[in-house]
């Protein structure tokens, strides 16, 4: 028991101390608490709460927790250190924070239902238009996350069960597919641009637009013709600044050998000798750097051709190719053909799609796109029963 300065006693774990302050002090399950007061009243109000706090952190029990406040602990502690660069870290954590840590971030965790995230998945779908790829994956991270607090007894069920996306045609959507007359007109218009081996590249084998980028002149075997995938290009802005990162492939299927396609050598041939041309132009004013190897495709001044180099280029060519279809459309006096939207990534649907136009064995077609799940490549195979459906109503009655 202790003592104050009168030769009270006080209580077990309390003092006071000569100056005349109160003392508090305890251990409880390994953490100590020492604290001072003027007062002995507030000093055992205050001993109290921090005793109550410490056994509340030991049991998990974290009132008034909100749920952007656990995601930042959790992100911070449990999968930023998994995450393979800061390009990475950043990409993962903006497709949480900006969708449902928006809109539910101050809400306290425990009052979270499966009622606010279903409302806050279908305001993300139908009124800001979100697309359900993205929303799927920030709801994965959230599952992820929650899953962790019901670990740390902060949370006993997890209220993202039962949630659901709206798909629709959702898939046919995101997987933007160039139909023969696009792809024709498309390789038409880039056909004496700077990027059009890029391009035909990018449609004769596949690559995701990380790998694209990443790529460099020793993963290209040209005596047996393939193409090896080993590191992808990372890009995003952090703080505004634009970040560029060779990391390790998607996953361990991604690491694989694409065989050359059509007349894939000889585009990378051409584009070889284009670019050593720009190299031996700007001598000393190219700009390539080290530590991204010798890279296969670069910009005219040296530097790598990132997604942003290409959504950029895109815009542009899309642009020119709906102009020119509406003025042809108009001489010839019927309506324009519909272009689709191009984006980096259709020019690998695009190539899938192909692949089983042709026959290629579902198999063969997911070793070479580097597919983790077969399902994933078989799903392409609903793309080609949309467009047959398509074809088969245009047909009318055979007989």
């Amino acid at each position: 028991m202790g003592k104050d300065l009168k030769g009270k006693e006080l209580g077990k774990g309390f003092s006071q101390r000569p100056d005349g302050r109160y003392e508090a002090r305890a251990k409880i399950n390994g953490v100590k608490i020492d604290i001072y007061d003027m007062s002995l009243p507030n000093l055992k109000k205050t001993f109290e709460m921090e005793k109550a706090r410490v056994l509340r952190d030991e049991k998990g029990i974290r009132p008034n927790l909100k749920l952007k406040e656990w995601y930042n602990e959790w992100f911070e502690k449990c999968k930023s250190p998994q995450l393979k660069s800061d390009v990475s870290r950043k990409t993962y954590d903006r497709k949480l924070r900006n969708t449902f840590i928006r809109i539910l971030g101050d809400k306290r965790i425990e009052e979270v239902t499966q009622m606010n995230i279903q409302d806050a998945a279908t305001q993300l779908y139908e009124v800001e238009h979100y697309n359900a790829r993205s929303i799927k994956e920030a709801l994965s991270v959230l599952r992820e996350c929650l899953d962790i607090a019901i670990v740390n007894k902060i949370l006993s069920v997890n209220p993202c069960r039962g949630v659901t996306v709206h798909e629709g045609n959702e898939m046919a959507k995101e997987r933007r597919v160039l139909n023969h007359w696009e792809q024709d007109v498309f390789l038409e218009e880039v056909n004496d641009s700077y990027y059009n081996e890029p391009y035909r590249i990018l449609l004769v084998t596949g690559m995701r637009i990380g790998e694209f980028s990443g790529l460099q002149w020793d993963d290209i075997d040209f005596e047996k013709k393939v193409i090896h995938i080993r590191r992808s290009m990372m890009t995003a802005y952090l703080d505004g600044k634009k970040i560029m990162e060779l990391t390790t492939p998607k996953t361990a299927n991604s690491y694989r050998s694409i065989p050359f396609f059509d007349d894939t050598e000889n585009l990378f041939k051409v584009w070889k000798n284009k670019q050593d041309l720009y190299r031996q132009k700007l001598g000393s004013r190219w700009r390539s750097d080290e530590k991204f190897g010798d890279l296969v495709f670069t910009t005219t001044m040296g530097s790598p051709i990132t997604r942003y180099n290409i959504v950029h280029d895109l815009k542009k060519v899309e642009t020119n190719i709906i102009l020119k279809e509406s003025n042809r459309a108009y001489r010839e006096g019927r309506k324009p053909r519909e272009f689709g939207h191009l984006h980096p990534h259709c020019f690998r649907h695009t190539f899938a799609t192909r692949c089983f136009e042709k026959g290629l064995d579902p198999v063969v077609v997911q070793s070479i796109m580097g597919h983790a799940n077969y399902s994933t490549t078989l799903s392409y195979t609903h793309i080609l029963e949309d467009k047959t459906k398509e074809e088969v109503t245009k047909v009318g009655k055979f007989l």
